[in-house]
């Protein structure tokens, strides 16, 4: 670098170009040569020559002053400080388009850091000239310009606005549908993180009329353009419940499902987490979002994906569709994703985040979940923590429907539920009493599996005999399900007792039939 720095003040103009680039190329390859460069006072000299030398040159030295800036604020301010802004700004008026494209690009690379170096860039009076840039006929010119104003916007709703403020939505949005992919990710980018930071910013893109253009994206060859589409869309509607009606009125849910199911890893993100953030605002747009068949696509995510972030994400979507209503968390629960949920939260190997977010989904879901056949595996399976919620749903569904009863007995749930171990007085034991009030109470204290040692001495493994004529047991009736090794005896009891009811009571015997079955 001591031998180059000379040569940038060579005579010969074809020597300085080809020193400060070989100065951009050291500094382009890692932090400590770029910092060699500024430390060694080559900075000062880059700017100077930056004002007065030919396009070759210009070209060359905003190069250098992009290659330094792109490591770390401290190399970006180290940049600043030297007076490189203003001649950067200068260059954006060149005639010549290569020097205009350098120069966008240093300033970009600049800004991306934070929001007092962006804050420098637009003081210095970059925006509007980026947003002429825009306009211009080179392909790669627009596509730095756009880039650069996406690095400028992203940090404040204050850098955002001031990039709207000069009109720039308005040329990004005409350049949604350009056939070149490159600069559709620059422009989709760019309105993404204008959007992001407040409702009324979302809305000046919206009424930019994007839509239904940009869904057009979500169907694109390059994954980078269906990324960049879906995180417009995602930070659109997370804002509020008005501009996700919007979305889906235009088939944006639809769409997007449609984008997650044809790509795969971090592609998927962005649309994932739109999918959660729609059905988060309503049970209305919940509902939507099970309609355009979103959740399978979202328990594929959940299953197939390795990376544990993109599982979070689905877990958390799945819990926002499911936490509405008893028919939300139904259309969750039959897809199996309980269980899948359950896994993660459980295994040792996901992530705290995982983990975190697939809990915090099971409850949500478990809370106002009907569907019995989906709850009924975790008796078995649950820890402590989501038994709770999954033996308290079972308290609110059994004593209204007696067909659920009837298969909780046969499934062995109501076994099950006499081995949980509850503190007394706890939640937990006000919920299996409640179960347990749902039944006769021969039923419960005098269950035909229940261990010999259980079994007083005035009954049998079998279960309870009659105790008086007319009256028949649970068991008699053919309530509990037939054991293998005793299956000729119970049918045999259970036809006993069907005859028995019929002429014991006196009922014909089509009562005797509706009786048998009914109860």
């Amino acid at each position: 670098m001591s031998l180059l720095r000379p040569l940038l003040l060579d005579v010969v103009p074809t020597i300085q170009q080809t020193a400060a680039l070989a100065l951009g190329r050291l500094a382009n390859y890692n932090g400590d040569l770029a910092e060699a460069v500024v430390k060694g006072d080559i900075l000062p000299q880059l700017v100077y020559s930056l004002a007065e030398q030919n396009r070759f040159y210009k070209k060359a030295a905003a190069f250098v002053l992009r290659a330094v800036g792109k490591h770390s604020p401290q190399l970006a301010q180290a940049i600043v400080d030297c007076g490189a802004l203003d001649t950067l700004v200068i260059c954006l008026e060149d005639f010549d388009p290569g020097v205009k494209e350098a120069a966008a690009w240093a300033l970009g690379y600049i800004a991306r850091h934070n929001a007092e170096l962006s804050q420098a860039v637009v003081d210095a009076g970059a925006v509007p000239l980026l947003v002429l840039c825009i306009q211009e006929p080179e392909i790669a010119l627009k596509r730095i310009a756009a880039s650069a104003l996406s690095d400028i916007s992203k940090h404040s709703p204050e850098l955002a606005q001031t990039v709207v403020d000069v009109g720039a939505i308005a040329h990004l949005a005409q350049m949604i549908l350009n056939p070149d992919s490159k600069l559709k990710r620059q422009v989709l980018s760019a309105l993404s993180q204008i959007a992001k930071h407040s409702v009324d910013l979302a809305e000046m893109v919206v009424e930019a009329e994007i839509f239904p253009v940009v869904l057009t994206c979500l169907k694109d060859k390059d994954d980078y353009v269906k990324k960049n589409a879906s995180t417009l869309i995602r930070e659109i509607a997370k804002h509020t419940p008005e501009l996700s009606q919007l979305i889906v009125n235009t088939g944006g849910v639809a769409a997007v499902t449609d984008c997650i199911g044809s790509c795969k890893g971090n592609i998927r993100l962005p649309g994932i987490m739109m999918l959660g953030y729609v059905a988060a605002h309503s049970e209305n747009l919940a509902m939507a979002v099970i309609v355009s068949k979103a959740v399978p696509q979202l328990s594929v995510c959940l299953s197939e994906e390795p990376e544990d972030h993109i599982k979070a994400a689905a877990a958390w979507a799945l819990g926002q569709i499911g936490r509405h209503t008893p028919e939300h968390a139904r259309a969750v629960a039959v897809t199996n994703t309980l269980p899948v949920l359950l896994s993660l939260y459980m295994s040792t190997e996901s992530s705290e985040d995982l983990q975190t977010k697939s809990k915090k989904a099971i409850k949500s879901i478990l809370q106002k979940c009907t569907y019995l056949p989906a709850l009924e595996p975790f008796l078995y399976d649950a820890p402590p923590n989501i038994l709770k919620h999954v033996v308290g749903q079972f308290s609110k569904v059994l004593p209204h429907d007696s067909k659920a009863r009837r298969l909780f007995v046969t499934s062995g749930g109501l076994k099950k539920v006499q081995e949980i171990k509850a503190g007394p007085g706890s939640l937990l034991q006000e919920y299996i009493n409640s179960i347990n009030s749902c039944y006769p109470e021969e039923i419960v204290s005098d269950l035909p599996w229940r261990p010999a040692e259980e079994v007083n001495d005035n009954q049998t493994a079998l279960g309870p005999p009659c105790s008086q004529p007319g009256q028949l047991s649970a068991f008699h009736l053919g309530f509990f399900p037939p054991t293998p090794q005793k299956e000729p005896t119970h049918l045999i009891l259970v036809f006993s007792g069907f005859i028995c009811h019929h002429f014991l009571t006196g009922h014909n015997f089509v009562a005797s039939f509706f009786f048998f079955f009914n109860f």
